[in-house]
């Protein structure tokens, strides 16, 4: 006879080991425990909402040369600090500090930085509820407040 449950009322055996060896999978194990959920500072959310605390300048990864305008953030909903890339040219002069902004990812591979640009995974998309587009697009004026 050959190894393994093979009975007519093996079913329930089957089962119970069959969920046992999952836990051998990386990747089952990984999204049960909610580990990137955890470790990510938007708690698994596609966007986010944030003040901004400064304005730093990143510098670009070899073979480029720039200085990547981006924004630390600090989220509202935990507190959890973030780099957050400004997109588009001059779109760093419609954001100051204290001001409200909405960040996402940037779209780099597993969740990562995209591009150049180290360490930053997160852009920011809207500046006090608009959209920072229309902002550097010269469509809309940034409200004071």
């Amino acid at each position: 006879m050959s190894k393994g449950s093979r009975g007519e009322f093996a079913a329930r055996k089957l089962g119970s080991k069959r969920q046992e060896f999952r836990w051998k999978s990386a990747q089952y194990k990984r999204r049960v425990l909610r580990l990137d959920e955890k470790a990510d500072p938007l708690e698994g959310s596609p966007q986010g909402r944030g003040i901004v605390l400064e304005k730093v300048g990143v510098e670009a990864k070899q073979p480029n040369s720039a200085i990547r305008k981006c924004v630390r953030v600090q989220l509202i909903k935990n507190g959890r600090q973030v780099t957050a890339f400004a997109p588009r040219d001059g779109a760093i002069g419609f954001i100051d500090e204290h001001d409200e902004v909405v960040i996402e990812g940037i779209g780099g591979a597993k969740g990562g930085s995209y591009g150049d640009i180290p360490g930053v995974r997160y852009k920011v998309i809207k500046v006090n509820d608009v959209s920072l587009n229309e902002l550097v697009g010269g469509r809309k004026e940034k409200p004071a407040r």
